[in-house]
């Protein structure tokens, strides 16, 4: 196995409407959304099963969320996954969407 491995990259790929973790040059995951006027809805995150359990996907929607600051748009995180990360939590409740699920 190569060191490699476990140098993740996180990037905001807005042209793909995404944050994309790379270990390497493969792809390992990703937090998708749509854009709707002034709202990135998260509605899917996922990273390969022999990545887990790395945080990995927290870090996509991580990304997501830091970019939503710089650009002051809001979230609705649809995905189960980023609803866990993000309801209820007073860090994140800037970037919250009222219109929440």
């Amino acid at each position: 196995m190569n060191d490699m491995k476990d140098d993740v990259s996180i990037l905001f790929e807005s042209d793909l409407n995404r944050s994309a973790a790379y270990i390497g040059d493969e792809l390992a995951g990703e937090c998708d959304f749509k854009v709707e006027g002034d709202v990135f809805i998260i509605d899917h995150t996922f990273v390969s099963k022999e990545y887990g359990g790395r945080g990995i996907a927290k870090k996509l929607v991580l990304k997501v969320i830091e970019e939503a600051r710089k650009r002051n748009v809001k979230i609705r995180p649809v995905c189960s996954y980023a609803y866990k990360v993000m309801a209820g939590k007073e860090e994140y409740a800037d970037v919250l969407d009222s219109a929440e699920i």
